[in-house]
């Protein structure tokens, strides 16, 4: 774990960031979707999915394996490569379209029965607020916005990684800047869970999930 690189990325883009912590691991994350994804969407009917971030491509899969259509992406396209792997051993690759954003600069067309946004943080200043709201604006009448993200840093966490702002769900609620009326708030709630650090070491982190239906107009 190179934590030390994050004070590097002047000069160097989001996505050569991404493709170089990709390129130093053979896989990077557990290949198991997030539990607060399972959790919440369990129970929806399938539909057109938007999965922001989706790194290799565990959530994704996940989905277009309940019968989701998914819009996947990602900043860097070594994530994409292994994630389309992955969907492709998993049997669901005509399920699922893989697309390169950096959400900063430009966000995936159309609006989407569930938009997921699961751990989108970044090791320097992106506008997550902004993209997310713009994840909400995606959301078709009827449709789930799920944002799921970390509460605080990391107990193994350098002091550059302490300086990004990781909000509560309460914060992350309001600066979605949801129109009055038009949204109903399901779920609003941190939750621990626990976390093995890079040395093999168990560590409790509180994470925090913010469900939100768009009501049928």
């Amino acid at each position: 774990m190179h934590h030390h690189q994050s004070h590097e990325h002047h000069g160097t883009s989001g996505a050569e960031y991404w493709d170089g912590r990709y390129g130093e691991n053979a896989r990077m994350w557990s290949g198991k979707p997030n539990a607060a994804l399972v959790r919440e969407v369990a129970d929806l009917a399938p539909g057109s999915a938007l999965d922001l971030g989706c790194g290799e491509g565990a959530d994704a899969i996940w989905l277009a394996g309940r019968g989701w259509r998914v819009t996947a992406t990602d900043i860097s396209a070594v994530a994409l490569g292994r994630a389309a792997d992955h969907a492709g051993s998993a049997g669901v690759a005509d399920r699922i379209d893989w697309q390169r954003h950096d959400l900063e600069q430009t966000f995936p067309e159309g609006t989407f029965d569930l938009v997921s946004s699961c751990f989108l943080h970044s090791p320097w200043d992106m506008p997550r607020e902004l993209i997310l709201r713009r994840a909400a604006a995606a959301v078709a009448p009827g449709g789930t916005l799920l944002v799921v993200g970390h509460s605080g840093p990391a107990p193994w966490a350098d002091g550059h990684a302490q300086e990004v702002h990781l909000p509560g769900p309460r914060e992350v609620l309001d600066s979605l800047e949801l129109a009055e009326g038009q949204w109903e708030v399901l779920v609003c709630e941190e939750h621990e869970r626990v976390q093995t650090g890079p040395d093999g070491q168990q560590f409790t982190r509180t994470d925090n999930t913010v469900r939100v239906r768009r009501l049928p107009a």
